[in-house]
C-alpha cells in the first residue's frame, strides 16, 4: 500500500496532513471539528510502504509502483493495481495523468511495447476464444484474417499519434524490461470496462446508435471459467502493436465513461473503470521458425489498472436524484471491499474460514482471484490534504491501515515447455548466413523477391514459340521437347551445385551447433549456478523481508513503549507534585498538632493545679460543715435527751408523788476556734434500759411510721411508757453512727477518704431520685422530732442535697471531646469508659473543640508492672 499526497488548492488554507517521513504520514484534526471543541487535539500517524509528497513525479511513481507489475506481466504473472481516496484527491490524474505528464496507464504501455517490439507476432495468431483464453491460428488463416479485415496500420511514429493524447507519452522516458524471453512470440490485448451501479458495461463496444429508438447499453455479466477465473463475458479485447494505438483504444473508452460535475469535483468519476492488459505468448517451434501450435503452452497474463470512484457525502455534495444513486452505489461498493478486506485480514490473522462476500459488489467479485492468490496487488491511497476532507481521509486512511495486514499468496509459476533456448537466435544466424554466402555468389538474397526470380528465369535457355498453326507441323513440338530438356538439365546443374553448397552449409551448420551445444552446456552450467544464486537471493530476500518486518513491528514497539514510558513519566512528575504538595501540608498538620499538643497540654496542667486547689478548698469547706452539723445534731440530741428525761421523771413523780425533775442546764456551743483544731469529742449517752420483746406491746401493721398516727413532743405531755422507750433506743442508735461519721471526718485531709452516705441520705436520696415512700423497715430520719417530723405522712421532709452528692460531670448533656491517639492501643479490658455524647478525634482540631464543653484524654502509659496504663484526663472548654 502506498500513498500520495495531492497538492493544496489555490483556496485552501489549512493542511491536516504532514509529511513525517517517507513511510510515515501524520494527521492533525482542524481547528473548527466538533471533536476538538474540547480543546483536546489528537494526532495520528500513518506508516506505508512509501509516502510520495506535493513535489512526487508520475515518473518515480512509475518506477516505484508500476514497474515491477509490468514485469510481472511479462514473466506470466498477473497484476492488479488500483487507487484509493476520496473524490477530488487525485486518482485519475495517477492512473491517467494530463498532457505533458502522463500517468501510470500511458507509461505501462510504453514498457511494454519497448519490451515485446521485436518480439511480437503477426495479427490475428492469438485470437481470444470469449472465455478468458486465447487460440493459436496457422498463418494462412491469419493472413486470411488480416485480409478480410483488412486493418489499417497504426501510426509508425509518436508524431503521427492523437494530438488529444500524444503530450502523455514521452519518448525521452522510455523505459524497457531486461528479462524477455526472446524464443517466445507476444500478443497485446486491451479491453475497458467501467462498473455502474453495480452493474459492468463495456467501453469499447461498437453499438450502433439509434437516433429514433435510443438503447441504453447493454450491461455485461460476470462468468467463471474452468480454472476458476472470472471473466465479463461478451466483453471486446482489441489486439494492439503500439502505444499509441493502446491509448487511443483507451481514450475511446475514456470518453464514454460516466463523469459528473459534483459541488466538491468539477470532473467527478461516477463509476469505477478498468482497463485491462492481456499479453498472450507462446513459444517458438524446435526451428525457431513459427509458433508452436499448441494451445496449452500458451500463457495469457494481464495487468488491471483500476481507477475506483471516490467515496463521498452527501451532506457535502448535496447530490440529488440519480447523483444520489451514484454515490449510494460507489460508497456500497468500497464498503464491500472493505468488508471482504477485514473478512481476509480475520482469516488470516485468527485462522478461521469464514466465507469472504465477494459476490455483495462487482468489483470485489471480478478481482476474486487476486484476493485468492493468483497475483500481485498494489494500492495507491490518493490523501487531500485540505482540511474540509478530515473526516472522510481518517476512514480512508483506516482502511488502507488494514489492508497492509492482508498477505496475498505467491502465484505459482508457468511450467517451462522443455525446448531448447536460444531458437530464434539460431534461427536468426542461419538466415544471416545463408545471406552472407548468397551476397558472396551474387545469388538472390531474399527468395521472394522479384527481380531475384527474374533473374533466375534468364539464366535458363528460352523457350522456343509454342503456336501450333498447322495439325501437320513437326518441327515446333521437337524443339519445345529440346528446349525443355535443356531447361531440365540446367536445373539439374543447379540442383546439384544447390545441395552441395547445402551439405557445405550443413556441415558449417554442424559445426555451428557442436560449438552452440558446447555453449549450451556452458550456459546450462551458469543457469543452474545462477538459479542456485537467484535461491540464495531469494531467501535473503525472505529473511530482509522478515527482519524489516520484523523491525518494523519493534519500531512499532519502541514507539509504543515510548509513548509508554512519556505517559508514565508524566504520571510521576504529577504524583511527585501531589507528594510534595501532601508533604508540606502533613508537616503543616503537624506543626498545628505539635502547637495545639502544647496548648493541650498547658491547659490540663493549669486545669490539673486549679482543681487540686479547688479539692482542698471544697474538702476544708465539707469538714467545717460536717464539723457544724455535727454540733447541731449534738445539741439537737441533748434536747431531746432532756425532754425524754424530764418526761421520765415527771411521770415518775407523778406516780410516787415526787418533786419535780430538775431543767437540765442549756448547753454552750463551743468555740469554733477549738473545733477547727480539736475534733470534738461527744459525752456518752446513758444506755438504753433493757426492755424485753415480752414487754413491747404488740404494734400493729398500721401504726409504724407510715401509719397517720402523728406524734407531737412538747414540752409537758404525758407519753405511754412504751413510746418513750422506743425512742431512747433510736436515739442511742443515732449516736453510735454519727460518732462513726465524727471519727471518719476527724481524719487528715491527706489520707484518702471513703464517701459513704447516711442512712438518711441515702434513703432520702433513693426515694427523691425513684419517688418511693418509706418502707415499713426504713431506719427513723436524724431530724429531731421537734423540728417537723410528720410520721403521720410517712413522707420525709424536703431538705436541700448534699453538696458531696452532685451528679457526676459526664452523666449530664454536655457534649465531650473523646481525644485518643492514634498511637494508642485497643485493649480487650473489662472495664471500659462509655462517654456518651462524645466527639472521637484522634488530633483534636478547632473545629470540633468550639462545638463541645468538655474535653477529655486517653493517655496511655507502661506501668511499673509491665502492663499498659490507660489515664481519662478531663477539661472544662468553657
Amino acid at each position: 500500500v502506498y500513498c500520495r499526497i495531492r497538492p493544496l488548492g489555490a483556496e485552501d488554507e489549512e493542511c491536516c496532513v504532514e509529511m513525517i517521513s517517507s513511510s510515515t504520514i501524520q494527521l492533525h484534526a482542524p481547528d473548527g471539528l466538533k471533536a476538538n471543541r474540547n480543546g483536546e487535539y489528537k494526532e495520528t500517524q500513518y506508516t506505508f510502504k512509501k509516502v510520495f509528497g506535493i513535489n512526487t513525479t508520475q515518473r518515480e511513481l512509475f518506477e516505484d509502483v508500476a514497474k515491477p507489475l509490468v514485469e510481472d506481466l511479462i514473466q506470466c504473472k498477473n497484476g492488479l493495481l488500483f487507487t484509493y481516496g476520496v473524490t477530488g484527491s487525485g486518482k485519475t490524474f495517477t492512473m491517467t495523468g494530463s498532457p505533458g505528464e502522463g500517468g501510470l496507464l500511458p507509461r505501462s504501455l510504453d514498457m511494454i511495447f519497448n519490451s515485446i517490439g521485436p518480439f511480437q507476432a503477426k495479427r490475428f495468431v492469438f485470437k481470444p476464444d470469449d472465455k478468458g483464453g486465447m487460440e493459436i491460428q496457422g498463418q494462412v488463416d491469419a493472413l486470411l484474417e488480416r485480409q478480410k479485415r483488412d486493418m489499417p496500420k497504426a501510426p509508425s511514429s509518436r508524431q503521427k499519434a492523437d494530438p488529444e493524447f500524444a503530450d502523455m507519452i514521452h519518448s525521452e522516458e522510455a523505459c524497457k524490461c531486461d528479462n524477455v524471453d526472446e524464443d517466445c512470440c507476444y500478443s497485446v490485448f486491451v479491453s475497458y470496462i467501467e462498473v455502474y451501479n453495480n452493474y459492468i458495461y463495456d467501453l469499447l463496444e461498437d453499438a450502433q446508435f439509434d437516433s429514433v429508438r435510443p438503447k441504453p447499453p447493454q450491461s455485461k455479466i460476470l462468468r467463471e471459467d474452468q480454472n476458476h477465473n472470472m471473466y465479463v463475458a461478451g466483453c471486446t479485447e482489441v489486439e494492439v502493436k503500439s502505444t499509441e494505438e493502446a491509448f487511443e483504444v483507451f481514450w475511446k473508452g475514456q470518453k464514454k465513461r460516466r463523469i459528473a460535475n459534483t459541488q466538491l469535483n468539477r470532473e467527478s468519476s461516477r463509476s469505477h473503470s478498468v482497463f485491462t492488459v492481456k499479453l498472450a505468448q507462446a513459444p517458438l517451434d524446435a526451428d525457431g521458425d513459427h509458433i508452436l501450435q499448441d494451445k496449452n503452452q500458451v500463457n495469457v497474463s494481464q495487468l488491471c489498472l483500476v481507477d475506483l470512484a471516490g467515496s463521498e457525502r452527501t451532506n457535502r455534495t448535496r447530490a440529488e436524484g440519480s447523483r444520489l444513486r451514484e454515490a449510494g452505489n460507489i460508497n456500497q461498493s468500497l464498503m464491500t471491499l472493505r468488508t471482504c478486506i477485514e473478512v481476509l485480514r480475520e482469516n488470516q490473522m485468527c485462522g478461521t474460514s469464514k466465507m469472504v462476500p465477494y459476490r455483495d459488489s462487482k468489483v470485489t467479485h471480478l478481482f476474486k482471484n487476486y484476493f485468492d492468490g493468483e497475483g500481485k496487488v498494489r494500492m495507491i491511497v490518493c490523501v487531500n490534504p485540505k482540511a474540509d476532507d478530515y473526516e472522510e481521509t481518517m476512514l480512508v486512511m483506516r482502511f488502507a491501515e488494514m489492508t497492509q495486514e492482508v498477505e496475498v499468496a505467491r502465484p505459482v509459476d508457468r511450467p517451462i515447455c522443455g525446448l531448447a533456448a536460444g531458437r530464434r537466435h539460431r534461427n536468426q544466424a542461419f538466415r544471416d548466413e545463408l545471406t552472407h554466402r548468397l551476397e558472396e555468389r551474387g545469388g538472390p538474397i531474399n527468395g521472394d523477391d522479384p527481380v531475384l526470380l527474374d533473374q533466375v528465369l534468364e539464366s535458363l535457355p528460352a523457350l522456343p514459340s509454342c503456336e501450333l498453326m498447322d495439325p501437320a507441323d513437326d518441327q515446333t513440338l521437337p524443339r519445345l521437347i529440346e528446349a525443355l530438356e535443356k531447361r531440365h538439365r540446367v536445373r539439374q546443374l543447379m540442383s546439384e551445385q544447390l545441395n552441395k553448397t547445402a551439405d557445405t552449409l550443413r556441415f558449417m551448420l554442424q559445426q555451428l551447433d557442436g560449438q552452440l551445444g558446447a555453449r549450451e552446456t556452458f550456459l546450462h552450467d551458469q543457469r543452474s549456478k545462477l538459479s542456485e544464486k537467484e535461491k540464495i537471493i531469494s531467501s535473503q530476500k525472505s529473511e530482509i523481508e522478515r527482519l524489516e518486518k520484523k523491525s518494523k513491528t519493534l519500531e512499532y514497539k519502541v514507539d509504543i513503549l515510548q509513548k509508554t514510558t512519556e505517559m508514565y513519566e508524566q504520571d510521576k512528575r504529577s504524583l511527585q507534585q501531589e507528594l510534595e504538595t501532601r508533604e508540606q501540608r502533613l508537616q503543616k498538620e503537624l506543626t498545628d498538632r505539635k502547637r495545639i499538643e502544647h496548648r493541650m497540654q498547658g491547659a490540663v496542667s493549669d486545669a490539673n493545679a486549679k482543681w487540686e486547689k479547688e479539692c482542698v478548698r471544697r474538702v476544708n469547706a465539707k469538714q467545717l460543715e460536717m464539723q457544724n452539723k455535727l454540733w447541731m445534731k449534738d445539741e439537737k440530741l441533748k434536747q431531746l435527751k432532756a425532754i425524754v428525761t424530764e418526761s421520765s421523771s415527771s411521770s415518775s413523780s407523778s406516780r410516787g408523788g415526787g418533786c419535780p425533775a430538775e431543767r437540765p442546764e442549756k448547753p454552750q456551743r463551743p468555740s469554733r476556734d477549738k473545733d477547727r483544731n480539736v475534733s470534738q469529742q461527744r459525752s456518752a449517752s446513758p444506755p438504753p434500759l433493757p426492755v424485753s420483746p415480752s414487754a413491747l406491746p404488740h404494734v400493729p401493721e398500721g401504726s409504724g411510721p407510715s401509719s397517720p398516727m402523728k406524734l407531737h413532743l412538747r414540752g409537758h405531755f404525758c407519753m405511754p411508757v412504751i413510746v418513750v422507750l422506743i425512742l431512747a433506743s433510736c436515739i442511742t442508735n443515732w449516736e453510735q453512727k454519727f460518732s462513726v461519721v465524727a471519727s471518719s471526718q476527724a481524719t487528715p485531709p491527706g489520707t484518702p477518704q471513703y464517701r459513704g452516705r447516711g442512712p438518711a441520705q441515702g434513703t432520702s436520696s433513693v426515694g427523691r431520685r425513684r419517688g418511693r415512700r418509706w418502707e415499713p423497715d426504713s431506719e427513723v430520719p436524724a431530724t429531731p422530732v421537734g423540728c417537723g417530723l410528720n410520721l403521720e405522712a410517712g413522707q420525709r421532709v424536703t431538705l436541700p442535697v448534699h453538696p458531696m452528692h452532685r451528679r457526676s460531670h459526664s452523666a449530664g448533656g454536655e457534649k465531650w471531646v473523646d481525644h485518643k491517639p492514634p498511637c494508642n492501643l485497643d485493649l480487650d479490658t473489662v472495664l471500659q469508659p462509655i462517654i456518651p455524647n462524645a466527639i472521637k478525634v484522634s488530633t483534636p482540631s478547632e473545629k470540633a473543640l468550639s462545638k463541645c464543653q468538655k474535653y477529655v484524654l486517653r493517655h496511655q502509659e507502661l506501668a511499673s508492672d509491665g502492663e499498659i496504663e490507660t489515664k481519662l484526663i478531663k477539661v472544662n472548654l468553657h
